[in-house]
């Protein structure tokens, strides 16, 4: 049983989201996407969200100022968090520009307002769960893609609100969160979809 929390842990690694959202935007419209606008969205959001990442994680372990891909402490997660902002305003204002699609513009600022509220409640020494975060965001803005195109996805909603309990069961097992850091970072990710959904559904 703890093996399998701990791949909960690995799969719904934080990295992962802002792919998964793109991927399941493209599976989820019914407008025309050709494979041109839909690759030259994946490719780089894939580049820029998990290669880059994944090299920086590396360069700042050997360094020192991180030790665990999972960030436990607070100092460890003021880097690679900026890293992380950074890079999602690159797509925001670089990638998306040259293939706009509204609702990807408006999912990964809302990705990027999450991740900039979750480094400033490290000024309250609030280690906010990143995992609950990141699938709080995905869940609300597939929710808003469901409604937006009247597409019955409910089933998927389903298997993702369990997954999502099978990953806060994990980060509570493995003592990497409390139980009010779990809502916190779902209640930041959820609410900062929540606040864009306004300006395209």
């Amino acid at each position: 049983m703890g093996l399998f929390l701990r791949a909960i842990s690995y799969i719904s690694h934080p990295l992962f989201i802002p792919l998964a959202g793109t991927i399941a935007y493209f599976i989820i419209t019914p407008k025309y996407s050709p494979l041109e606008l839909q690759s030259g969205n994946i490719l780089p959001i894939f580049i820029l969200t998990i290669i880059i990442p994944i090299v920086s994680y590396l360069i700042l372990r050997n360094i020192g100022v991180v030790r665990s891909i999972f960030m436990p402490s607070i100092k460890e997660r003021r880097y690679p968090l900026l890293i992380h902002i950074g890079l999602l305003l690159m797509i925001v204002y670089e990638v998306i520009p040259n293939n706009f699609v509204m609702e990807i513009h408006y999912y990964f600022l809302g990705l990027t307002v999450a991740a900039i509220a979750a480094l400033f409640t490290l000024l309250f020494k609030v280690k906010c769960s990143l995992h609950l975060m990141g699938l709080g965001s995905l869940f609300m803005f597939l929710t808003a893609l469901s409604i937006h195109f009247e597409i019955n996805i409910t089933l998927a909603l389903s298997i993702l609100t369990v997954f999502i309990g099978l990953v806060a069961s994990s980060r509570l097992y493995l003592k990497a969160h409390s139980k009010a850091e779990l809502v916190i970072g779902f209640c930041i990710g959820f609410i900062s979809q929540l606040l864009l959904v306004r300006f395209w559904l």
